[in-house]
């Protein structure tokens, strides 16, 4: 077994023995199965499948929630074992601190998904038992979301990372993590709306307008879920965003890989270089 794949084992098990991952299962699925049921009511007045509402409305769940999952698991995943002094214990094995990064990122991903697979898992296995008009449209969508929210997850774990590897206190990594999630999850979008209504399309033509959103992961996600099929965009009330921009889903997915990939690489070298 490859040094990288012991390391994400170690990170699991240990979110399993501080009860994380256990924590953060139930509460997806708590939320999920509440915004199922809550969200199935309407499905008979506006003619639109269970699945294509379920979507909708674990799309905004995911956006608050899945960040500041992936932040808390991560903020501290380098500067807290520094601070403990069992980085230094870890490093004195053959390990090379890239495989750390990486095994630790694989670790709590693995422990993300895992919960998120589960959690919004129960909420599809709720309306298969219910008996809800469910189509083959909608379960892609469903499982596009999905996917997509453990690609989220991966961003703000890899930003976490980077965070984490920045920053020689894990006290001020807990802070900058939570402002970093004010600004991607609250503070972007009302600025840009704001701008928006200011500039009343004089000067942000379409086409900045998409760079605009790329430049924001959790707009991306957004993006892919609610204006990824017709019934969801339309029901999500995007269908004249989604006539307007012009980002594919494969666009999209691509954007949040490089959120990903490039933070933890950032991370990686940062660590690489820092003296323990």
């Amino acid at each position: 077994m490859s040094i990288p794949l012991i390391l994400a084992g170690k990170e699991i098990r240990d979110g399993l023995r501080n009860r994380w991952v256990v924590a953060a299962t139930l509460l997806m699925a708590t939320l999920a199965l509440s915004l199922t049921f809550l969200g199935s009511v309407p499905t008979g007045t506006v003619g639109v499948g269970a699945l294509d509402v379920v979507v909708v409305s674990l799309s905004s769940l995911t956006i608050f929630l899945v960040p500041l999952i992936a932040l808390l698991l991560s903020f501290d995943a380098i500067v807290g074992e520094v601070d403990r002094g069992t980085m230094s214990l870890l490093l004195s094995y053959p390990v090379s601190r890239g495989q750390v990064v990486l095994g630790k990122f694989l670790g709590h991903l693995a422990s993300l998904a895992f919960a998120t697979l589960v959690g919004y898992g129960a909420a599809g296995a709720a309306l298969v038992a219910t008996g809800a008009d469910t189509g083959p449209e909608g379960w892609r969508a469903f499982a596009g979301l999905i996917g997509s929210s453990i690609l989220l997850g991966a961003v703000f774990i890899a930003l976490g990372y980077l965070i984490s590897a920045l920053v020689r206190d894990r006290g001020a990594a807990g802070g900058i993590a939570i402002g970093l999630w004010l600004v991607f999850v609250l503070v972007f979008d009302m600025a840009l709306l704001g701008v928006l209504v200011a500039d009343q399309g004089k000067t942000v033509t379409v086409g900045l307008l998409n760079w605009l959103m790329l430049a924001n992961p959790a707009d991306a996600f957004r993006l892919f879920n609610l204006t990824g099929t017709a019934q969801v965009s339309q029901f999500a009330g995007m269908a004249g965003i989604a006539g307007q921009i012009h980002l594919g889903p494969v666009t999209l997915l691509a954007v949040l890989a490089g959120w990903t990939a490039l933070p933890l690489g950032a991370a990686a070298l940062i660590f690489s270089r820092r003296q323990i």
